[in-house]
């Protein structure tokens, strides 16, 4: 070859990273190695593989052979070259096998490696034999010394490996066929793990039949380069021995066969055997009869144990016995969808598996991330279980090959199938080519530019190898997302959409399969919803039949996918012609989300949403709850547009149903804490009340002539109203109270009040499209007997003469919140002394506040009701906390000025400052009341109606879980952490408010 070939420049042309060092390679080889250089030029890494080849060169010159001979080898035959370059350039770890065994590259000179993959059985025999065991024997049993039979099983392991990399790198092997050769090759591994086992036991190997389970990728015939081998053992006792001594001979076999494919020898070692999948996992034992197995799998076994079943397969050992135990478990893993919890359970696997990846990988996992081949394994698997249990042709162990069934059948659209399987393959041969290099167990994308490059070359990307990679890789990625995403339920539109279209269409019965299995209670009227969502050919059906598929995820994700679904149409049929809502679905993801999770958790949320459809668009804005003063101005100006009062309180109403579906969204999207949405609803409250006031007052007196209201008047918050603190199902407790103007009839005005009042409490409670506000004034002196408004100078009498200790209690949550400023402030500066006395109650009084306490925890509980699960009045719960506090402030308000509050967590920060209470138990009280508001608040949106008990029914239970951030499957940690609060605030309420 001629200088300007051999020249750096040509060199760096050709693909070397360092010219000079291959100058040197090149020189060490001799002339004939310049005949290489074009083959070394499609290598994954020209300078790795041609300094192996010198390597291996020197290797053959210590052993006394003549290295030239094979490099003339190499220039003379192109096919033998390519098949060793390709390997030294794509794995130094099979580059540093060839250096120990530098007579195994004669290996590839085999002109049939090209065309022919060698059968399992040779495998077998090859494998056997390396240990001195014969292949036909029954049992076959090694004879080699147990150090030279570990040895000789890796050294031959890694021919076989050598021989089947030589095919994959330079013949273009498909990956399903290169991932099955690995699996015979690891089945016959096995069986000569259990040869040399065989070999160590002795005697007693005799008295027990053991098979061989594959399990996971090898039992799919779909092994990587490098794996653990996942397996089960199972075992009978041989005809004539003891049940004990065939459990004691069986584990010694397993026990050993794991040994002597893990163990670390001067060859190195093969891969781990992992028997974690067995029954009980790593805590049962490690090998079972058949029997034992089937009591099992019939009482204990899980939804994940089934779907890892999926792939069980019989590779080594006795043979009849491991048919018996597949045959045992088929009909258990092709009925597992019909088990109850199954779409939780398979929820819940996902979620792990998510949950496993460390953070600094998450971007890089080829196998557990977003986009990756777990994706695609999970989601045809889940489709095989559904669908697997009325037709045997998807039944395929091996994903590529299972998918491609699932295409033909109709289960998967043609075009998507075609598509995941694509961005499978190209998955899968990614991953092979990452553990060839090293020959180890990863899933990581590397970040360096030289492991990209060396990557991209051995995937056939020659020019600009490492970004011409990360695109294709994170192409395929975003279509495994997508196609994830849509895989599972595109199919259940065309099995309902009048719509002509190519393939096979998935059954009804098969949709109604999937729905079932996707956690849809009532399939069929799933179906119908469908069915009327995405029929015929008009855009809007077009726009559903894209958005459906992404909004029926996020409906099976949550709690109630029936209702999530029912919801969704009737909201459509609302808006079909509102030329904005499918658009803003369609165009803004984050909206559709939502709406799918407001949906699918809460009647309450959905009601609010029927009654105003328009309010989805809330959903594309900031769900932060709005100030009072502008919503007393909207309020305020769209009643005054109304010219009939009855009218201007529904305007009034609406708006605040619309910020009720605000408020609520935000709390069932996480964005809103429980302390904003008690001060927002309280707010919305204030608001409500302060415009209703003013209009039905303006009415009242127009009707009885007077031009100027005769009195003024102000609204005084009570109770979780007053404290700032109201939940979604509670009513507003106030007082009223008015004070006549200078010169006003006390009687006249005394009956305008009185009738503003009434007028206000019927408008703002009749039935109608908005939940009514019930607004109670029963807290008022002498309750129901008494006058429902008063003038100030009444009150004031009153609670000089009469005034008992549980009112002065009352009036610690009194915020005079509506109506005239100057009275509300005086109403204030009159009740402060008594709720707040100088020096605190008496001892007396002390005693009679616990008194009536201990009345209220007797008489008050609903029959039947759980005490630890009563969210208010049960033991820890708001009932216990809050009176703990108003004890407090009545004993020390007088001194303490941060005492003076209307609000119960505001106390508590009070009352640990001031050194009343220790700072654990105020940190557990304040835990506490927030948790089980927040319980509360989800109860009422998940029910539709306001309770005060954790629901008994299971999927409204996981709902409230689902709302309080528990993942699904979760509601028993819920329900115990949920016991573990109110047990520690019972134990401070008991030491601080009982003495």
């Amino acid at each position: 070859m001629n200088r300007k070939a051999t020249s750096k420049g040509a060199l760096l042309r050709l693909g070397f990273l360092d010219p000079e060092a291959a100058l040197a390679h090149l020189h060490a080889l001799g002339p004939t190695a310049e005949e290489l250089l074009h083959l070394l030029s499609r290598t994954a890494d020209p300078d790795l593989a041609l300094g192996a080849l010198v390597r291996l060169a020197e290797a053959l010159a210590e052993a006394g052979d003549d290295p030239a001979a094979m490099v003339e080898a190499l220039a003379d035959d192109e096919g033998t070259a390519m098949r060793l370059l390709c390997v030294l350039g794509a794995s130094a770890a099979l580059g540093d096998h060839l250096c120990r065994h530098p007579e195994h590259w004669r290996e590839l000179t085999d002109p049939t490696l090209g065309s022919t993959r060698p059968a399992a059985y040779a495998l077998r025999a090859s494998l056997l034999a390396a240990v001195g065991a014969d292949p036909d024997a029954a049992e076959p049993v090694a004879t080699l010394p147990d150090a030279q039979a570990l040895d000789a099983l890796r050294v031959e392991y890694r021919r076989l490996l050598l021989r089947l990399a030589a095919r994959d790198l330079a013949h273009a092997l498909g990956v399903d066929d290169a991932a099955a050769e690995l699996s015979d090759l690891a089945a016959g591994t096995l069986e000569a793990a259990l040869a040399v086992a065989r070999q160590r036991v002795g005697a007693p190997a005799g008295l027990a039949r053991l098979a061989v389970i594959a399990m996971g990728k090898c039992g799919g015939h779909e092994l990587n380069y490098v794996s653990d081998v996942d397996v089960v053992f199972v075992h009978e006792t041989a005809e004539g021995a003891e049940d004990h001594a065939a459990l004691r001979a069986a584990t010694q076999l397993a026990s050993n066969l794991m040994q002597v494919c893990s163990d670390q020898t001067a060859e190195g070692t093969i891969w781990p055997v992992d028997a974690a999948l067995r029954p009980e996992g790593k805590a049962g034992p490690l090998t079972r009869t058949l029997a034992s197995h089937q009591g099992y799998y019939e009482r204990w076994a899980k939804t994940w144990e089934f779907q890892a079943l999926l792939k069980a397969r019989p590779v080594a050992g006795d043979r009849a016995l491991g048919a018996a135990y597949v045959e045992m478990v088929s009909p258990m893993v092709w009925s597992a969808a019909e088990r109850e919890g199954f779409v939780a359970d398979t929820r819940a696997m996902r979620r792990r598996v998510i949950e496993h990846i460390p953070a600094r990988e998450a971007d890089r996992q080829l196998k557990l991330g977003s986009g990756g081949l777990r994706d695609v394994e999970f989601a045809v698997q889940l489709l095989q279980l559904v669908h697997g249990r009325g037709d045997e042709a998807i039944r395929a162990t091996a994903t590529l090959s299972a998918l491609a069934e699932l295409t033909r059948g109709g289960y998967v659209g043609r075009e998507d199938g075609e598509a995941l399987h694509e961005a499978y393959a190209f998955l899968r041969a990614l991953e092979h080519r990452i553990q060839l290099f090293q020959l180890r167990r990863t899933h990581v994308v590397p970040e360096d530019e030289e492991a990209m490059r060396r990557l991209g070359r051995s995937m056939g990307y020659l020019r600009d190898s490492a970004a011409a990679l990360d695109k294709e890789w994170q192409h395929h990625r975003r279509e495994v997302r997508r196609l994830h995403e849509k895989i599972f339920y595109r199919p259940l539109l065309e099995a309902v959409a009048a719509i002509p279209g190519p393939g096979v269409r998935l059954s009804t019965a098969a949709a109604g399969e999937r729905l079932a299995a996707l956690g849809f209670f009532d399939a069929q009227a799933a179906l119908r919803h469908l069915e009327a969502l995405t029929s015929g050919v008009s855009r809007r059906a077009t726009i559903q039949r894209a958005l459906l598929p992404v909004m029926l995820q996020w409906f099976s994700e949550g709690p109630d996918p029936d209702s999530g679904l029912f919801g969704f149409r009737r909201i459509s049929e609302a808006l079909g012609d509102s030329h904005w809502y499918l658009k803003m679905l369609r165009d803004e993801g984050q909206v559709a989300q939502r709406l799918a999770l407001v949906l699918s958790r809460s009647r309450y949320a959905t009601s609010l949403l029927e009654r105003e459809p328009q309010g989805v668009r809330i959903l594309g804005e900031d769900l932060a709850p709005i100030g009072a003063e502008a919503l007393v101005e909207e309020m305020a100006a769209s009643a005054h547009r109304q010219q009939d009062l009855e009218k201007a309180v529904r305007a009034v109403r609406a708006v605040r149903r619309r910020e009720l579906f605000r408020i609520a969204a935000g709390d069932l999207v996480g964005h809103t804490g429980v302390d904003t949405v008690g001060a927002a609803l309280s707010r919305l409250t204030d608001a409500t009340l302060e415009v209703t006031l003013d209009v039905v007052g303006r009415d009242v007196a127009r009707q009885r002539g007077f031009e100027e209201p005769p009195t003024r008047m102000a609204i005084v918050a009570m109770g979780r109203y007053g404290g700032f603190e109201l939940s979604y199902g509670s009513d507003a407790d106030v007082l009223f109270v008015h004070e006549p103007v200078p010169g006003a009839d006390p009687q006249r005005a005394s009956s305008y009040a009185q009738a503003v009042v009434n007028e206000l409490r019927r408008l703002l409670a009749l039935p109608g499209g908005d939940p009514p506000l019930v607004v109670d004034a029963d807290l008022r002196p002498e309750g129901r007997q008494g006058a429902m408004v008063r003038t100030l100078d009444s009150y004031a009498a009153y609670y000089a003469k009469w005034s008992m200790v549980w009112e002065a209690q009352a009036l610690l949550r009194a915020d005079a919140a509506v109506g005239d400023l100057d009275l509300r402030r005086r109403f204030e500066e009159l009740i402060d002394p008594l709720r707040f006395p100088e020096d605190g109650i008496s001892e007396d009084d002390v005693l009679e506040v616990r008194r009536i306490k201990a009345r209220v925890d007797r008489e008050r509980l609903p029959r039947g009701a759980d005490p630890q699960m009563h969210l208010k009045l049960g033991r820890g719960g708001l009932a216990d906390i809050e009176w703990t506090v108003q004890l407090l402030q009545m004993r020390h308000a007088g001194q303490v000025a941060g005492l003076r509050t209307t609000r119960t967590m505001e106390a508590l920060d009070a009352a640990r400052d001031a050194g009343l209470l220790d700072a654990a138990d105020a940190d557990v009280l304040q835990e506490t009341w927030r948790h089980v508001s927040r319980t509360r608040n989800a109860v009422t949106l998940v029910r539709g109606t306001p309770s005060d008990q954790l629901p008994r029914d299971a999927r409204e239970r996981a709902a409230v879980a689902s709302i309080l951030g528990y993942p699904t499957g979760e509601t028993d940690a819920m329900v115990n952490d949920h016991l573990r609060r109110v047990r520690r605030a019972t134990a401070v309420v008991d030491r601080v408010f009982w003495g």
